[in-house]
């Protein structure tokens, strides 16, 4: 067994998993796709999801990390052992770690692009631009791999800097201060855009429950909203967990977590839209919200440079919060593999992801549309990366699920979990089979050119498969 250091405080885990939950995706993601899949409705099938998959599966996890009180590479190599199962379960701290650093690698220069919207606005470069302005000057932004390599630069290094001081000195005195300080930012953005903009559009648009809007896609969009938004399957939460104290509760915890991360994206949303419909503008999705839109909102508004400049800070703390939980799997992995001091481990692996970042710099200038990097399945290098963190993650979810349902005994799981005979019986049961089958569809939903009845065929054989994989590892268990 590892020597891992344990939280100082219980609460830290509940910080460090939140921060990892709550990221760029909270703040524009979550909302829009409420209010165009039915508000209300598309609230309650992402609330039953995150009950159903999320939470068991966050436990399972988490589970995971504080049995074996090692990183999630080491920690599955060692539960493998001593439960005497097929190595072919470390795949999922390999998947994990794979997740993180192919993540961290453009999350980073997205994360950038924060760092050049907080010094426009504190500086009051945008006071009284219009849409043409703003929107050039976002695409002058991508257009300069300098720029973004340099943003990328100095905002992986800062995570790194905090990641190598240490598990107390850096990620928990890191968090302790960043997360309450973001908490705080976002209810003042929230009384600001309720003072000026138009929060009964906002809360119309968010939380009117209109089934009619919610299709088949907004089904699917909700349940993989509820998995990704919980930072499942990339291994944070397992190295995370490695360091949770034995008497805190998994279960309070990521029932916990899962409210303050929902509650997190409601509130962005409420104060995000609350701007947006004050200053009559359109709902626009992805980057141009939060990069066009936003700003285009403060430039009109009273001391909107002020509060634009608070507002980026508080995108940047987001995500800071989740980039250090990205490098935490890997470096960790590196001390105890490779007995390296833990700046060594850090620097190594983020110069790597500092590296391959670079790739997703370029896929917005250099190589764009056209160019030789659309021979990769018709995409840029950076939708490439992406595409391969959104099939790793959920394949290390459901094996996450199926590990901790069927691999780990009775006796082990009701100590862990603290807990009575019926909520055990609920969530073995929930892990076990609902998960696996919703976390199916979300992977298979992900994979390109598998459209009609192809869908259906391959999902039902996964799921089948992974029952009956599941049937063998019980018996030989």
């Amino acid at each position: 067994m590892s020597g891992h250091n344990v939280w100082t405080h219980k609460g830290t885990f509940l910080l460090a998993a939140v921060g990892s939950a709550v990221g760029l995706g909270n703040l524009w993601r979550f909302p829009y796709l409420t209010g165009e899949n039915g508000g209300g409705a598309f609230i309650l099938i992402y609330a039953l999801t995150i009950f159903a998959v999320g939470i068991p599966i966050l436990i399972a996890e988490t589970m995971l990390g504080r049995t074996s009180r090692q990183s999630p590479i080491m920690g599955m190599r060692h539960l493998t052992k001593t439960h005497k199962t097929s190595r072919a379960w470390e795949s999922i701290g390999w998947l994990g770690a794979a997740s993180a650093f192919l993540i961290l690698s453009f999350y980073s220069v997205i994360a950038g692009w924060a760092l050049h919207y907080t010094w426009l606005m504190l500086t009051g470069s945008l006071v009284g631009a219009d849409a043409a302005t703003i929107s050039a000057g976002f695409d002058a932004l991508l257009a300069s791999p300098g720029l973004m390599t340099l943003y990328h630069t100095l905002f992986i290094a800062f995570s790194a800097l905090i990641v190598g001081m240490g598990i107390h000195k850096g990620i928990e005195s890191g968090l302790r201060i960043m997360m309450p300080a973001l908490f705080v930012i976002l209810i003042v953005v929230l009384i600001y855009g309720v003072i000026n903009g138009d929060v009964r559009a906002a809360a119309s648009f968010l939380f009117t429950f209109n089934i009619a809007d919610l299709s088949l896609e907004g089904w699917l969009q909700a349940m993989g909203q509820s998995f990704f938004t919980l930072s499942l399957g990339m291994g944070a939460i397992m190295a995370y967990g490695a360091y949770m104290s034995s008497e805190a509760s998994l279960t309070r915890t990521a029932i916990a977590v899962a409210f303050v991360d929902t509650a997190v994206a409601m509130v962005a949303g409420l104060a995000i839209f609350s701007l947006v419909f004050g200053a009559g503008l359109e709902t626009g999705q992805g980057p141009g919200l939060m990069f066009v839109t936003l700003p285009l909102a403060f430039a009109d508004m009273p001391f909107g440079a002020l509060v634009g400049g608070v507002f980026f800070i508080l995108v940047l703390g987001a995500a800071v919060s989740s980039s250090i939980s990205l490098i935490e799997p890997v470096a960790a992995f590196l001390v105890e593999r490779f007995d390296m001091t833990r700046p060594q481990a850090v620097t190594i692996m983020v110069v790597a992801a500092w590296a391959m970042g670079l790739l997703t710099v370029v896929s917005f200038n250099v190589w764009a549309e056209g160019t030789i990097s659309h021979a990769l399945f018709g995409r840029s290098a950076f939708e490439f990366i992406e595409l391969l963190t959104n099939i790793f993650m959920p394949l290390g979810g459901l094996l996450i699920a199926l590990f901790a349902g069927w691999a780990l005994t009775q006796s082990e799981v009701m100590k862990e979990l603290g807990t009575n005979i019926t909520w055990f019986k609920t969530w073995r049961f929930l892990v076990r089979f609902v998960g696996p089958a919703a976390v199916s569809f979300v992977f298979l939903r992900t994979i390109p050119q598998v459209e009609g009845y192809v869908i259906p065929s391959l999902g039902a054989l996964l799921i089948v498969g992974a029952f009956a994989l599941s049937q063998r590892l019980r018996k030989s268990t």
